[in-house]
């Protein structure tokens, strides 16, 4: 069982997420507006699932406060805003994916329980990975460059940590949403290519004279991470 907050200004949409939702075990605590919302996220939560068009703050400012005050916690947004354009920018300030109202429940469940599962701590020994001066710690969920941390969100270590443990190899858009993501993912694959652009931006910080990886985008296929020599 998995704690949810639900944002949602819609009665009956609101209702029929926490029904639905309990109904597959999970314990969700609904609020109908952005501060409401906010204060409650201070108890701590397993994933947040947040509609934009909130009667008080604006969702995506309120995707950003989530995002600084729970670094660790799933962020799905659900709202009617379908735009390519609103989906960039949700997952720029926060999120971890974006759907469209309206969705089915057994989705919205799939894709849930496939980011609560990649949220959960590694069981398997500990793996470390270095490339160049960066290394990635698969169990303890750290990458870092020279021994200073990069704040990562969870699906951005995610991606490094795929990427990471074949440098040098492309690897294909599909490959890279099904492993990271959800092996039964459909849908726009944006949220990969805002992820890649987000980890190309915290790599080049740490970069100066140190010798740290880039993602390389392989045209018509996906990505591969390399170090310059």
């Amino acid at each position: 069982m998995a704690r949810l907050l639900v944002i949602e200004d819609d009665e009956d949409i609101g209702e029929l997420l926490q029904s639905g939702l309990e109904l597959h075990g999970h314990e969700v605590d609904r609020r109908r507006t952005g501060k409401a919302g906010l204060e409650a996220s201070a108890g701590g939560f397993d994933l947040v699932l947040l509609d934009l068009g909130l009667p008080d703050l604006d969702g995506l400012e309120v995707c950003r406060r989530l995002r600084l005050a729970l670094p660790a916690t799933v962020i799905v947004i659900l709202t009617a805003r379908s735009r390519e354009m609103d989906i960039v920018v949700g997952l720029e300030v926060g999120a971890d994916d974006y759907l469209t109202k309206p969705v089915r429940l057994a989705e919205l469940v799939a894709r849930i329980r496939a980011h609560l599962r990649r949220a959960e701590p590694a069981e398997a020994a500990r793996t470390s990975m270095e490339l160049g001066d960066l290394t990635v710690d698969v169990g303890g969920r750290r990458a870092s460059v020279a021994g200073h941390d990069i704040a990562l969100r969870p699906r951005e270590f995610d991606l490094l940590a795929r990427l990471a443990a074949e440098p040098g190899t492309a690897v294909s858009r599909e490959t890279l949403m099904a492993e990271v993501w959800d092996e039964h993912w459909f849908g726009s694959t944006k949220t990969l290519d805002v992820h890649v652009a987000a980890l190309r931006r915290k790599l080049a910080g740490h970069r100066g004279e140190l010798a740290v990886p880039q993602i390389v985008t392989v045209r018509g296929h996906g990505y591969r991470i390399e170090v310059d020599e």
